[in-house]
């Protein structure tokens, strides 16, 4: 009975942690946060120390454009993925050093992006990412 108990409360566990938006990426999988609406892309990573290693933050876009960010007030260095309407990967900006002088200067796209993925920097190098490489979406 003890171990039946203990089973269902491992398998319970296991499927809040799935549970969450997530995404792969060359056969890795990465718990992402939601940055939808103006006010979080704004926001991005700022102020934060420190983000666990299968962790990251996806940028969601209403259209395909060119995109550009910065690292204004960001305390962790990133790898920054860009990603097309086909969640295609456009381009990286690798080990993306944090900002905090009053005029950051900005990593664009190298082509028009609707998505864009912020993980750990060294994710990139790791995983072995390249141009046109697809990205799975778990969102719901």
């Amino acid at each position: 009975m003890r171990l039946l108990l203990s089973m269902l409360m491992v398998m319970a566990c296991t499927a809040c942690v799935a549970s969450g938006p997530s995404v792969e990426l060359a056969g890795q999988r990465f718990s992402v946060e939601l940055a939808q609406t103006r006010e979080k892309q704004t926001l991005g990573l700022m102020f934060r120390d420190e983000m666990p290693q299968d962790h990251g933050m996806l940028f969601i876009f209403p259209d395909e454009a060119l995109r550009s960010f910065w690292m204004k007030n960001t305390r962790i260095f990133l790898d920054i993925f860009y990603f097309d309407k086909d969640l295609k990967l456009v381009s990286v900006s690798w080990d993306t050093p944090p900002c905090r002088i009053s005029r950051c200067p900005s990593y664009p796209s190298k082509g028009p992006a609707k998505f864009v993925l912020e993980l750990n920097a060294g994710k990139a190098s790791e995983l072995g990412v390249e141009v046109g490489d697809v990205l799975t979406l778990m969102l719901d």
